[in-house]
C-alpha cells in the first residue's frame, strides 16, 4: 500500500491572506522512514488565544523533541496522533515491537501545561484542526497532539469541567494528505501489535504505516514527521541596503511587505511566485537606506477561513 504523493514542497511564512490576526505558521513534513517523502501540511497556530499551548509546542519544536518521532495512533474518521514516541534508528527493517523496544524512545517534554480550552477565542475540534492530547486530568497535556480527521466537536469539546481538548491551530493547506489517513483500515496501512504479541504489544494498537497485511511493520515504514518554523533574516549590506531572506512557500504568491510606522501600514515591496519548484529560500535586496523599516512575508493562501 502506498499513499498518493504530493509534488508541492511547502515551507513556512509569517502572515497570510484573509487573517487579521495571523499566528505562527508551521509546516509538518510527512515521511515514511524519514527519507521517503509523503507530503506537507501547513498549519496556523493560535498564538494570541492559546499562548501557553502554542509556546509549549514551539519550545518542543525548537528543542528538537520531535526529531525521529512518528504518528503512533490513527483512528480513521477520528484522529491522527503523534508527539509521544520516536525511533532511535528509523531505518530498521525489523518489526517494531516488542523485540525492538530498545529502539523506541518517549518524546521529552517541559512538563504538563494548563488546559486553555476556555481561554481566549473558542475553537472547536472540527475537521483538520490540531489539538493537544491529554488524560482525564484536564491539565495533563505536554507533548502529544492530534489532527482531527473529522468533526469531533460532540465528543472532544466537553470531556470534563475544564472543557475539552484544546485546539491550538488549523490546517491551511495539506488536508488531502490528512484525508488519506481516513481511507486506511486494519491490514491496509493500519495494524495492531496486540493482535500479534498479546498484551505486550498493547502500546500500539492503531499504528499507521506504509504496510499491507497484519504482520508488524518495520520501523522504516512508519509515518514520521518533521516540523519547520519560520526562518526569516534581514542583513544590512555595506552600502546600507537590506537583504531579506525567508523560507519560500512554493506554489503560492509570496508578498514581501514593509512598513515605516507602528502600528504598521503595510506596502508591497515585491511579490514573488515560483510555481511548484523545489525552492527552500529566496532573497530580496531592499535598496532603501538610512530608514527604519519593518518587514513581513504575506503568503496568499486561497480560501483561508476568516479569523
Amino acid at each position: 500500500m502506498k499513499f498518493s504523493r504530493c509534488a508541492i514542497f511547502l515551507f513556512v511564512a509569517l502572515l497570510f491572506s484573509q487573517i487579521s490576526r495571523a499566528g505562527t505558521l508551521v509546516t509538518f513534513h510527512f515521511f515514511f522512514g524519514v527519507n521517503d517523502y509523503l507530503g506537507d501540511v501547513d498549519v496556523e497556530l493560535y498564538d494570541q488565544d492559546k499562548p501557553v499551548t502554542v509556546n509549549n509546542f514551539l519550545k518542543l519544536i525548537e528543542a528538537g523533541a520531535y526529531n525521529n518521532s512518528f504518528f503512533h495512533r490513527l483512528q480513521p474518521g477520528f484522529v491522527l496522533q503523534g508527539g509521544g514516541y520516536g525511533a532511535f534508528n528509523p531505518f530498521l527493517t525489523n518489526v517494531v515491537a516488542p523485540a525492538n523496544y530498545t529502539n523506541l524512545f518517549s518524546v521529552g517534554n517541559f512538563g504538563n501545561i494548563t488546559n486553555e480550552f476556555k481561554v481566549g477565542k473558542f475553537y472547536s475540534n472540527t475537521n483538520w484542526t490540531i489539538a493537544m492530547a491529554k488524560s482525564s486530568d484536564p491539565n495533563s497535556a505536554n507533548s502529544q497532539f492530534f489532527f482531527n480527521l473529522a468533526n469531533n466537536a460532540s465528543s472532544l469539546d466537553s470531556t470534563n469541567n475544564a472543557g475539552g481538548f484544546t485546539v491550538f491551530g488549523h490546517t491551511l493547506r495539506g488536508t488531502n494528505i490528512l484525508n488519506d489517513f481516513n481511507s486506511l483500515y486494519y491490514g491496509h496501512g493500519l495494524f495492531d501489535l496486540q493482535t500479534n504479541y498479546g498484551a505486550n504489544g498493547a502500546l500500539f494498537t492503531q499504528l499507521p504505516a506504509n504496510w499491507s497485511g497484519t504482520n508488524s511493520a518495520p520501523y522504516d515504514d512508519l509515518v514520521y514527521f518533521t516540523i519547520s518554523l519560520l526562518s526569516e533574516q534581514v542583513k544590512v549590506q555595506t552600502n546600507g541596503s537590506r537583504q531579506i531572506s525567508w523560507n519560500f512557500v512554493n506554489g503560492l504568491t509570496n508578498n514581501l511587505e514593509f512598513s515605516t510606522n507602528l502600528p504598521p501600514v503595510w506596502h508591497v515591496l515585491t511579490n514573488i511566485y515560483l510555481g511548484t519548484n523545489n525552492i527552500s529560500t529566496t532573497n530580496y535586496v531592499d535598496s532603501a537606506t538610512n530608514r527604519t523599516r519593518f518587514y513581513r512575508v504575506h503568503v496568499l493562501y486561497p480560501n483561508t477561513p476568516p479569523d
